[in-house]
C-alpha cells in the first residue's frame, strides 16, 4: 500500500476516518485532531491551534502537542508493524518531547515515521511544524505490541476485542 492523502477520498470515507478518531476518544474531539495522511509506516496529523488547546498563559499547552504526537506516532506504529486489530493493542511506552518552539499560523502538523519495528517494541520519530512549515516541536517515540486487555472503566460501546489505539 502507498500514500493515502485523505482529502483525496471521497467524502463520506472523509467523514468515517474522521468519526472514528474522534468518536471514542473526547479529547481528540476536543483537540480537533485530523487525519491528514498515511503510508506504510507514516502518519501526518493536525490540529487546529486554537482556545481549547492553550495554556494559562494563552499559548499552545504543551499537553496537546504531546496528544497530537502520540496519536500521530500510534496510527504510524499501526501502519508500520506487526499490529493486528482484535489480536492485539499497541501502547505507549516512552515519549520523550522536545519543544522548540511557538507556531505561526492556525493549525500545527505532526508527521511520524516508524524507525524500526521489532516483535514487541515500536520505535516512531515525530516532528511538528506549523503552516510556515517551522518546526515546533520534536519527539521520540515507542509503542509495545501486548496483548488484549480489558479497558480500566468499561466503556458501553467498547468490546474485549478493541484495540487500545
Amino acid at each position: 500500500m502507498s500514500t493515502i492523502r485523505v482529502a483525496d477520498l471521497p467524502e463520506a470515507e472523509q467523514d468515517f476516518i474522521r468519526t472514528t478518531l474522534r468518536q471514542s476518544t473526547p479529547l481528540h474531539e476536543l483537540l480537533g485532531l485530523e487525519i491528514v495522511e498515511i503510508g506504510d509506516s507514516h502518519a501526518l496529523l493536525s490540529m487546529p491551534v486554537r482556545e481549547q488547546a492553550f495554556n494559562s498563559t494563552g499559548n499552545l499547552h504543551g499537553g496537546a502537542i504531546a496528544t497530537l504526537i502520540d496519536v500521530a506516532a500510534g496510527t504510524a506504529a499501526a501502519r508500520g508493524s506487526g499490529f493486528e486489530p482484535g489480536k492485539n493493542s499497541l501502547v505507549t511506552a516512552d515519549l520523550h518531547v522536545r519543544y522548540l518552539g511557538r507556531p505561526h499560523g492556525d493549525q500545527v502538523y505532526a508527521r511520524a515515521e516508524v524507525l524500526k519495528a521489532g516483535r514487541q517494541l515500536v520505535i516512531v520519530e515525530c516532528r511538528v511544524t506549523d503552516v510556515e512549515d517551522r518546526i515546533i516541536a520534536a519527539a521520540d517515540f515507542s509503542m509495545m505490541l501486548v496483548p488484549l486487555r480489558r479497558p480500566l472503566r468499561p466503556v458501553a460501546t467498547a468490546k474485549d476485542t478493541d484495540p487500545d489505539l
